[in-house]
């Protein structure tokens, strides 16, 4: 059990009967009163995000996250296909939401985590997948650029394009179409020509 001033960013916590991480977390003291732990909390399974203080009488779970490595095959009709990495028979598939926002990024095998949920109130006692991890930096094929236009750069151009994913990016001028791009999966942007 974690104390309240213990719910720190980056912990996972039951909350609701549910996996949520710490996004954001200030502890401060209200005038003469006792400290609170002012939090932001993430929800693993749905993705809503929330604010909750915690006084200092509370006390909250820590939730038991495993990761394991997975091997993305291929998508169809909104579902996601896997297979674990020691044994490509064991194949399963994942919906839209279990994947989040980092799908449009996966090509075939790319080996990315999945975030596995321990459930102890689940009487079957079968753990879940509830996300899947991304690497943070993918490199990717581009299949569409336009061509550069002189014009104002001093401020530095940029163009959009399209990669092997069919996800669009934005990209300096100088990016062609067949080159090889790293792409921060976190928040979708370019980080550098490979």
């Amino acid at each position: 059990m974690l104390e309240y001033n213990q719910i720190t960013i980056g912990k996972i916590i039951i909350f609701q009967s549910e996996p949520w991480q710490v996004i954001a977390s200030h502890v401060f003291r209200k005038q003469q009163r006792k400290p609170v732990n002012a939090t932001k909390l993430k929800n693993l399974i749905t993705g809503r995000v929330t604010e909750n203080s915690f006084h200092q009488s509370e006390k909250a779970e820590e939730a038991e996250i495993e990761k394991k490595d997975i091997n993305f095959i291929y998508e169809n009709k909104g579902e996601y296909w896997f297979h674990e990495v020691s044994d490509k028979s064991k194949r399963f598939s994942l919906t839209a939401d279990q994947v989040g926002t980092g799908a449009k990024f996966l090509k075939q095998n790319t080996l990315v985590k999945a975030i596995i949920f321990d459930d102890p109130s689940n009487s079957s006692g079968q753990a879940k997948i509830i996300g899947v991890e991304l690497p943070i930096k993918m490199d990717l094929k581009v299949v569409e650029a336009p061509p550069a236009i002189k014009g104002n750069t001093a401020q530095g151009g940029n163009k959009v394009v399209k990669v092997e994913t069919g996800t669009s990016v934005n990209a300096p001028l100088f990016i062609n179409e067949g080159d090889i791009i790293r792409i921060n999966t976190q928040d979708g942007s370019y980080v550098e020509r490979v």
